[in-house]
């Protein structure tokens, strides 16, 4: 890597990450222009979703190094053509539902109090209807993979035409600093046709699911890199004092806790585990939390003036900032904690 090391594993960075670093420097608007980072994102997930964990979280991880927004256009991308894989293999997936190779793919599975999608079958094909909340950069993706609700307890998942009669993405409102491109609007579906990707319930149930959260959590790290490495130089600096190493010190192993809760994380979903839900909680709680403190670390030594006249810098604060809001804090840990008592 250039300015960054994203490696998970022994070793070098994987073949795949410094590549995906390469390719995103050199993209013109990289994480900017959104049109110009999707045809990006449409050229490189095929080789992400096929690399192993620690290859495909490294890239994602070498992206969010060099833009946040970048790296959050890919990810959804990358999952969304891991989850079809997995169908396939398990033969869950008709080919109807799975277009070419100029797709952009984005997974709209969040839930919103007040609204809600319904998918039934109607003339021997299924539809979806209602209202789907946070669907990021629905007026600018082909297709999308949303979770619909089939009983009053189960969902499917189901693979859309977003420009397709039926849907009708919202512009706004989003009014976010944070990721300020990547619209995340709500979805209206009026009996939009829908292909299904597994039975009931499977979209959560496989263990793809946990991999693809924990791969999330590899964009936060990959995110928080340059702020340590900022730091890192501010201690440099003729004149810095002690505290600007202690700064530096206190980020870099808050980093190297989330590298190694990474790396393991690699290596336990290549051998497979028991329980890849619980695992799955642990790296993306240790991982937000140390993303998070990263970024307070590097606000609070660096001061004002990197926040209020270098754009990259604080665009990557708040980028990092709304993006960690995908982790639910508490709520997140108390999941884990039921999980734990279950088993």
């Amino acid at each position: 890597m250039d300015d960054v090391d994203v490696t998970l594993g022994p070793g070098s960075p994987s073949d795949l990450a410094a590549a995906i670093s390469r390719s995103a420097r050199a993209a013109d608007g990289f994480g900017l222009d959104i049109d110009a980072t999707l045809a990006w994102v449409r050229a490189v997930g095929p080789d992400v979703a096929s690399a192993s964990h620690s290859a495909g979280w490294e890239s994602l991880a070498a992206a969010a190094a060099v833009d946040v927004a970048g790296a959050r256009m890919l990810e959804p991308h990358v999952d969304a053509l891991q989850i079809l894989a997995q169908a396939a293999r398990a033969d869950a997936v008709s080919t109807d539902a799975v277009p070419g190779e100029d797709a952009t793919w984005g997974v709209f599975a969040a839930e919103g109090r007040g609204v809600s999608v319904r998918a039934r079958e109607h003339e021997g094909r299924w539809v979806l209807s209602g209202t789907k909340p946070w669907c990021s950069l629905a007026s600018h993706l082909s297709h999308a993979l949303v979770t619909a609700w089939t009983a009053p307890d189960e969902r499917r998942l189901f693979a859309v035409d977003l420009r397709a009669p039926g849907v009708h993405p919202h512009t706004g409102p989003w009014v976010s600093r944070g990721l300020a491109q990547v619209v995340s609007a709500p979805v209206d579906f009026d009996d939009a046709a829908a292909a299904p990707v597994g039975n009931d319930g499977w979209y959560l149930r496989r263990p793809g699911f946990a991999w693809g959260g924990i791969g999330v959590a590899a964009v936060w790290w990959g995110a928080s890199l340059p702020l340590t490495e900022a730091l890192a130089r501010a201690a440099a600096r003729e004149g810095a004092d002690q505290l600007a190493a202690a700064y530096a010190g206190e980020a870099d192993a808050a980093s190297w806790a989330a590298r190694a809760v990474l790396t393991d994380a690699a290596g336990r979903a290549g051998r497979g585990v028991d329980a890849p839900a619980v695992l799955a909680h642990r790296v993306r709680a240790t991982v937000a939390e140390t993303a998070d403190r990263i970024a307070s670390l590097a606000e609070q030594a660096l001061g004002p003036a990197p926040l209020t006249t270098d754009e990259p810098f604080a665009r990557r604060i708040a980028d990092l900032r709304i993006y960690l809001r995908q982790h639910h804090g508490r709520r997140d840990l108390a999941g884990l904690g039921r999980k734990l008592v279950a088993s």
